[in-house]
């Protein structure tokens, strides 16, 4: 499971593989996990859904248009990869999962999407150009602009809540060695997600800060409503690079403060917009191996 917040703190939007489906689905739920409903078609696979600023529509990326089941699972062979479906594609549909309007239009992946808290833009990941770069569009899908140009993966973007800036996380080849390997996984579909560092942007794609360098993987960053500080999950702790804690560090690198302890996998952090509560995902308490939770904490800083 990953959830995130809506405007007000109250409802959360989450993804999860619960029966009878096969592979995740969007749900909605209030903050304290009552009134789960689903929001999406329960076919094919979905991810990366957020809220629009009225709480009254959603975004979410699904391959459900390449068909009812779910795609299927990467070739492992390959070691640890992550899929890049060609049928994802990122839609917009009321909170019942009706009015549903196809944003992207592209043979190649679109996903991992979020919006501008005036509602206006979407930033999005996609391989419509030959690598994975950020984009950002008009809510309606309108207007694609790129806005990261650097060879590697760039992806899990999201908005500040003051909307000026963007965080994500990259995985950028530094030999050309790295650059063939992530080329050739590229043309088959996948991406290694090895090596992640946490960057930050203006808004408009200026300005691209790298935050840190602690080696392992670095990922879902979130900007604290200060706009100085960056949540994220990291392995980088831990010589295996199995166990995954949240972090905090401000957005030039120093800082860094970690800021879970005591499960093996923690991620996908959110604050509200006031900052008062923090939603993340994590492994503790799971009935079973790799299960996930959704867990709600106040923040004091």
């Amino acid at each position: 499971d990953l959830a995130y917040w809506d405007w007000t703190g109250t409802r959360l939007i989450f993804q999860s593989t619960r029966p009878p489906y096969a592979c995740d689905q969007i749900f909605t739920m209030t903050a304290d996990g009552a009134d789960v409903r689903r929001v999406s078609s329960g076919a094919g696979r979905t991810t990366c859904a957020f809220f629009f600023p009225d709480g009254q529509r959603v975004i979410y990326a699904s391959t459900h248009l390449g068909g009812p089941a779910c795609p299927p699972p990467p070739d492992r062979s390959h070691g640890y990869v992550w899929p890049l479906y060609r049928t994802w594609d990122i839609f917009a549909s009321d909170l019942h999962g009706g009015d549903l309007v196809r944003l992207t239009d592209n043979d190649g992946y679109d996903a991992e999407c979020a919006i501008s808290p005036d509602g206006r833009r979407i930033v999005f990941t996609s391989l419509r150009a030959g690598d994975l770069d950020l984009y950002l569009m008009d809510a309606d899908g309108r207007n694609v602009r790129r806005l990261t140009h650097e060879p590697g993966y760039d992806g899990g973007p999201f908005f500040s809540w003051d909307g000026r800036f963007i965080v994500f996380r990259a995985s950028r080849p530094e030999t050309r060695e790295e650059l063939a390997e992530y080329r050739a996984l590229l043309a088959q579909g996948l991406v290694r997600p090895r090596r992640l560092d946490i960057y930050y942007m203006r808004a408009d794609g200026s300005a691209v800060t790298r935050v840190t360098r602690t080696g392992g993987a670095s990922f879902a960053p979130f900007m604290h409503p200060n706009s100085r500080q960056i949540i994220f999950a990291s392995n980088h702790h831990d010589p295996s690079g199995r166990s995954f804690a949240l972090w905090l560090v401000n957005v030039d690198g120093s800082g860094l403060e970690r800021v879970t302890w005591s499960e093996s996998f923690a991620s996908f952090p959110m604050f509200t917009r006031d900052g008062t509560r923090l939603v993340f995902c994590s492994s503790r308490n799971a009935a079973a191996r790799h299960d996930l939770n959704v867990f709600v904490a106040d923040w004091v800083g």
